[in-house]
């Protein structure tokens, strides 16, 4: 996958508040083989490691930010 590229303030942000409130959402984003994935749960988790910022879902996907396409919440 390419270098990291930072997300805006307001979808981390967005995103945490989700974790927070326990709310399911769905996520599209791109895989690492470059394919389109959609996922639809609970964030549990946003944090950053490896000079990126990722989310981790209910299921355990694991999701770089700033490969979200497009996200929605319930």
């Amino acid at each position: 996958m390419s270098n990291y590229t930072p997300v805006s303030c307001e979808l981390y942000d967005h995103l945490e508040a989700i974790a927070t409130l326990k709310q399911e959402c769905s996520l599209t984003y791109k895989q690492e083989n470059g394919q389109w994935a959609k996922a639809r749960g609970k964030i549990v988790d946003v944090y950053a490691a490896d000079g990126a910022d990722w989310c981790k879902l209910s299921d355990d996907t694991v999701i770089r930010l700033d490969q979200i396409e497009d996200f929605e919440s319930n």
